[in-house]
């Protein structure tokens, strides 16, 4: 099952990629898809807590979360 996270702040392939290379260090993460056109960060594995706070340091808001 995967979780989307509602990213409104990304802007730019630079922006995903600090997210997906952020996210994607976290140990149960399985993978990770942020996309610039729909402000949405798609992750299977690791707890919402986890990913959401990984997102926060790495500079993002993360406005909503629902399950896939």
């Amino acid at each position: 099952m995967a979780t989307v996270f509602t990213v409104p702040s990304i802007s730019c392939g630079h922006c995903t990629q600090t997210i997906e290379d952020r996210v994607s260090a976290l140990a149960d993460v399985v993978s990770v898809t942020a996309d610039v056109d729909s402000k949405f960060v798609t992750v299977s594995g690791g707890t919402d807590d986890e990913v959401a706070a990984a997102i926060k340091a790495a500079g993002y808001e993360v406005t909503a979360t629902a399950t896939a």
